[in-house]
């Protein structure tokens, strides 16, 4: 660790206003914390919606008390740990988990975190009013030199993951996770709504590793989609949502009139509700779909229907370590290739223009990075 004793932080004053480059002093970790030494932070559109909107939005969500450090998806290196933090080394590669919650619950101590009332995105947004004492715990986020963390956050990266890499750790495990509650099997059949998207590029390729035999995916961009394919081509089939042919109708007649195994909606807050019901479609009798994307909204299922079909509906908000690690596990050994991300990189004191460039990506392979 360098011999200073302040850091630059990427801070929000106003809403609606350009992140400010602040200089604070640099934190120390609590007893059972970390302190590491971001190397990338990873930036997703959702980011501006988060940072301009969600207060109109989505008022059920919160945002901490500003000025604010955001940053949602933090790589970087242990430089610093609390007493009480045992099994985790200094200068050990690590992706920091965003999730914070109480610990001690039911829902946390049954393994489920997401359901704890203090369950908030450190970095991002809140769930509850209980958030604002995660921010209070936790007040750094990623668009900074150094960020405190607990230890249960971490998930240690094998030398074949960059930084870069794992600053998309979040979205990649947020397609891994739908994947895992669908009880994804070698052999199943998976539809990938909005598969060219930050999130469905996740889904397939861990879909791939997990040896799903046949993905489907669909999109708007044909050329996007085109990318997807080639990913695994035979394996992975695209289907354009400007096509004449439904979704539903397209699946049912590459299986045989079944329908897909598992559909996993990866389609945003501004999807048209009909994309996401032609999807539902698609499914099977005693199928599942997860929805990741938050397609917003009322969406108008036949419950009775659904129910008749034995078929399983659920909603999947982001990932544990645990999972995370089991990532780290497939990409080490080689099961998941994630080569086909394109990395766009900018210095901390860039982030305003790399927050206003979005609209150039390449869909979801490009992964916009902060480097501070």
């Amino acid at each position: 660790m360098a011999n200073t004793k302040t850091m630059r932080a990427a801070r929000m004053h106003t809403v609606g206003e350009p992140l400010t480059i602040d200089q604070l002093e640099i934190p120390t970790p609590r007893t059972t914390d970390v302190l590491v030494e971001v190397k990338a932070c990873g930036i997703v559109p959702n980011l501006g919606n988060v940072l301009n909107n969600i207060g109109t939005w989505f008022p059920h969500l919160s945002l901490p008390s500003l000025p604010a450090i955001f940053g949602l998806d933090a790589a970087g290196v242990v430089v610093a740990k609390g007493d009480q933090v045992h099994n985790v080394e200094i200068g050990q590669r690590v992706y920091v988990n965003p999730a914070r919650y109480c610990g001690t619950c039911r829902p946390c101590q049954k393994g489920n975190p997401a359901a704890c009332k203090y369950y908030t995105f450190n970095g991002y947004f809140g769930f509850s009013p209980e958030s604002q004492k995660m921010f209070e715990d936790y007040p750094y986020g990623g668009l900074a030199d150094y960020m405190t963390a607990p230890q249960y956050s971490l998930v240690s990266l094998p030398d074949n993951v960059s930084f870069e890499t794992a600053a998309r750790w979040g979205y990649l495990g947020t397609g891994y996770r739908a994947l895992r509650k669908a009880d994804v099997s070698a052999g199943d059949t998976v539809l990938v709504n909005g598969a060219s998207g930050t999130l469905g590029i996740g889904v397939v390729l861990f879909a791939m590793a997990l040896g799903v035999r046949k993905i489907f995916g669909t999109g708007r961009d044909v050329d996007l989609l085109r990318q997807v394919e080639a990913l695994a081509p035979g394996r992975v089939e695209v289907h354009s949502l400007e096509s004449e042919t439904s979704v539903a109708d397209w699946v049912h007649d590459r299986t045989n009139g079944e329908g897909a195994d598992v559909v996993v909606d990866a389609l945003g807050p501004g999807a048209a509700q009909s994309s996401f019901l032609d999807a539902f479609g698609a499914l099977r009798r005693g199928g599942t779909h997860v929805n990741i994307g938050a397609t917003a909204g009322e969406i108008p299922l036949n419950l009775h229907e659904v129910l008749d079909r034995d078929q399983n509906v659920l909603g999947s908000l982001w990932f544990t370590p645990a999972d995370g690690q089991e990532m780290a596990a497939l990409a080490e050994s080689g099961a998941v290739d994630l080569s086909a991300l394109e990395h766009e990189v900018f210095e901390l004191e860039d982030v305003n223009n790399a927050l206003a460039v979005f609209k150039n990506r390449n869909g979801g392979f490009s992964n916009y990075v902060i480097v501070p």
